[in-house]
């Protein structure tokens, strides 16, 4: 099946070109549109339904609520999903707004969908805000929103990662990200770290949870440093973002701590970059590509059937690297 990513390949032109020129957008110059209609002609290509659905009904564009543009694992996510939604013949306009104000500027764009990430409160959001006809997808706190949602499965990815750290002969673990707010995506892990430190059996009080201001690198390095300065004993940490990680391994660098050798890390978030650090990371998680085709899939069946609400939990899967290993007392 032809592609709007092949065609952009055979025109030498961006997903995004090749989208508007098929949609005879006036945005793009009337040789370039000539050039990509007539190698999509030669290439057999056939709109899917998605983008049948829009003629002069719809605006092709998909609004994202974006919470943050420092986060790694976030500009991870929104570039993949961009792809995704550019191969079905969809814009993305971004919006750093806060929830209520983005929404209102999506209402006013007539967007064919928002997409929303689940650490923003929906319920501060009054109706008449709420762009009519328009189906809202929520990335993550599966449950806290009234809308349809895609969620990882984080609290199993927290078991996956105790659970290996024990299988190593790890009995003293800390966890790293507990940022001390009401944000139900970070909540759900803690109370897996919890639960399933009891189940397995881990040493009763040997277990921490490090609480910290925020999700970014200085978070993690901070945190770390307290665990070091207090003369902690853990023997392995699971860090709670790919950010944090690396705050994490500054700060050992800086105690001249060895990983694996002296601690063992596991990183929550399961990105191509963890396998790129001086020590590759062992990871748990969803791969950015597996959640942007499943947002992607469900946001192109909303426009469908705007009235359906759909709910996808993705399964995490446990990738060991050179980070964890067997205690030094062991």
């Amino acid at each position: 099946m032809i592609t709007i990513k092949d065609i952009a390949e055979q025109a030498g032109v961006s997903f995004s070109t090749v989208s508007k020129a098929l949609r005879n957008s006036p945005l793009v110059k009337e040789h370039t549109k000539q050039h990509i209609l007539s190698i999509a002609k030669e290439m057999g290509y056939q709109p899917n339904l998605a983008a049948r659905s829009l003629v002069s009904k719809k605006s092709g564009a998909i609004g994202v609520v974006w919470p943050s543009v420092e986060r790694a694992a976030l500009s991870s996510l929104l570039t993949a999903l961009n792809d995704a939604l550019e191969e079905e013949g969809y814009t993305v306009l971004l919006s750093i707004s806060r929830l209520e104000a983005a929404l209102d500027t999506f209402r006013r764009y007539q967007v064919d969908a928002i997409i929303v990430f689940g650490d923003q409160d929906s319920k501060l959001i009054s109706e008449s805000t709420l762009p009519p006809n328009t189906p809202i997808i929520t990335y993550g706190a599966a449950g806290f929103h009234p809308w349809s949602t895609v969620d990882v499965k984080r609290g199993q990815s927290i078991r996956l990662a105790l659970r290996h750290l024990a299988s190593l002969g790890h009995h003293h673990i800390a966890y790293i990200g507990d940022p001390q707010t009401n944000d139900p995506l970070q909540t759900v892990k803690i109370e897996a770290f919890e639960d399933e430190s009891g189940k397995l059996g881990l040493a009763s009080g040997k277990q921490i949870i490090v609480p910290i201001s925020g999700l970014d690198v200085h978070d993690g390095y901070m945190a770390m440093k307290q665990l070091i300065e207090q003369g902690n004993v853990a023997t392995a940490i699971i860090s709670g973002g790919i950010d944090l990680t690396r705050g994490i391994l500054r700060a050992a660098a800086e105690a001249r701590l060895l990983v694996p050798q002296d601690i063992s890390i596991v990183s929550y978030d399961n990105l191509p970059q963890l396998q790129s650090f001086e020590v590759p990371m062992t990871a748990v998680g969803v791969a950015i590509t597996t959640i942007s085709e499943a947002i992607a899939q469900v946001i192109i069946q909303l426009i469908g059937n705007q009235q359906r609400i759909q709910t996808v939990h993705l399964e995490p899967e446990l990738i060991v690297r050179s980070s964890t290993a067997p205690p030094a007392s062991s």
